[in-house]
């Protein structure tokens, strides 16, 4: 049985299922208005780990996460480039699933998008109001936090601490709010800006609501696990539960939050602060397998660095794998009990996917020493183990394919050209290689040529 880390509870613990054999996961998905950042590849990699594993042992998963279509920086941006903001979500959300679709990311099993469900928020204020939970001010309607006991249950900290926080989104808004930690469920719309009827005036949803309402209303209450980025705990999480507690309604029972990717000074990436770095670039440049190999050797919880050095491991960790694949390919045996034995004990510690993976490497090894030693049935036995643990962590295994002289003399001018610091004609040659139909990996120690 699968046992979480459970950021309401700060305890490791079951990961129950409110009916037995399957699994409710909220996710919280994109805002849409420009392209994904490796944080957003990291977020989406973890919990696609986490579905394939329960799915791989047997849970049906339903996992909700949804797109973000109506937002301040939706309506900044496209007040900037004089366009459509209709337009710049929908072409990010594209480029969003095209990014998801290249590191191996499964669909969700529904994609609600917020602007598919104002009138339902708009219904959950008015349950807000009439409770006397929320309130009126000249910018939109305000959630009271005073009438729920236990805010900042999420967050863990004192009032105060909280809001020195805050995360990417401003934690402070109208000066008409009862007090700071207040925040907006629905704001009227300024000229010229999109809007929907309400009771209250015209207007759109203020982000935190638009979480609750479609989670409630996909999943129903009591859903099973609420997923997310570690600065959504507070406000996001937090102002989403307030909601639901404030009504009266059994949210989610367990809550799940993965730690950030930070850059060489340890800070967060996030686009706000200006440090992002853009996975479609990313996945340009690598194996989108490398990013996944990189975080499966990193606990989920613990914050990551990503760089060359690290990326460049991953690449050849991959390389590795893929050769045994290609040496066990003809292998044909049960996998080994005891393996995947280890391999399970590990995933369901809190996702333990370092400790698995190290007993992925560990399998590689002794299946390789069985090779060697004509041990062919502990080898196929070791090698389905290990192709058994690929499946469960959606790491996909290929069979290197034979690069042509032309393209290998390509690779090797590219990295005659970086030796000359003729980064013009490095960049030229790869473009080159690109359109032939290879991925172009340099490393430290050169360029290697994959079939994209």
């Amino acid at each position: 049985m699968l046992n979480l880390y459970d950021t309401a509870t700060a305890k490791i613990r079951l990961l129950e299922q409110r009916k037995p054999g399957e699994l409710s996961i909220y996710l919280c998905g994109p805002t849409v208005y420009g392209p994904p950042h490796i944080g957003h590849g990291r977020a989406t990699l973890v919990y696609d780990i986490l579905r394939r594993y329960l799915e791989w042992t047997g849970v049906k998963v339903r996992l909700v996460s949804n797109i973000t279509d109506i937002d301040d920086k939706i309506i900044n941006r496209a007040e900037r480039e004089k366009r459509p903001w209709l337009d710049i979500a929908q072409k990010c959300e594209s480029v969003w699933f095209e990014s998801m679709a290249r590191l191996g990311v499964l669909r969700p099993t529904d994609v609600p998008r917020a602007t598919e469900y104002v009138d339902q928020i708009v219904g959950l204020i008015a349950e807000l109001v009439a409770k006397d939970a929320a309130y009126t001010t000249n910018d939109g309607i305000y959630m009271s936090t005073s009438v729920v006991k236990d805010y900042g249950l999420l967050a863990q900290q004192n009032i105060d601490d909280m809001l020195a926080g805050g995360g990417d989104r401003t934690v402070f808004g109208a000066d008409q709010k009862k007090h700071p930690a207040d925040f907006v469920l629905w704001k009227f719309s300024k000229p010229g800006e999109p809007a929907w009827p309400s009771p209250w005036g015209e207007g759109r949803p203020g982000w935190h609501s638009e979480c609750v309402v479609m989670s409630l209303e996909l999943l129903g209450e009591g859903f099973d696990l609420h997923c997310g980025g570690a600065d959504l705990r507070f406000p996001h999480h937090e102002n989403e539960r307030a909601q639901a507690v404030a009504l009266g309604k059994d949210f989610a029972h367990h809550w799940m939050h993965n730690g950030f990717v930070v850059d060489t000074e340890g800070e967060k990436m996030s686009k706000s602060l200006g440090n992002v770095t853009n996975l479609p670039d990313l996945l340009d440049r690598y194996d989108a397998r490398a990013y996944r190999m990189l975080l499966l050797q990193t606990h989920y919880r613990s914050p990551v660095k990503v760089g060359l050095d690290n990326i460049d491991a991953s690449v050849n960790a991959l390389a590795g794998v893929d050769s045994f694949a290609a040496r066990t390919n003809s292998l044909s045996a049960l996998p080994d009990d005891a393996t995947l034995t280890a391999f399970r004990t590990a995933m369901d510690d809190d996702l333990n996917t370092p400790v698995a993976i190290g007993v992925m490497f560990d399998a590689i090894r002794r299946a390789n020493v069985a090779v060697d030693s004509g041990d062919i049935k502990t080898a196929g036995a070791l090698s389905a183990a290990v192709r058994e643990m690929c499946v469960a962590v959606g790491l996909q295994l290929t069979v290197a394919e034979v690069v042509d002289g032309d393209s290998q003399a390509k690779a090797v001018a590219l990295d005659a050209a970086r030796a000359a610091k003729d980064f013009a004609k490095a960049d030229a040659i790869r473009n080159e290689l690109q359109t032939l139909g290879w991925l172009v990996e340099t490393t430290k120690a050169g360029t290697t040529l994959r079939r994209a």
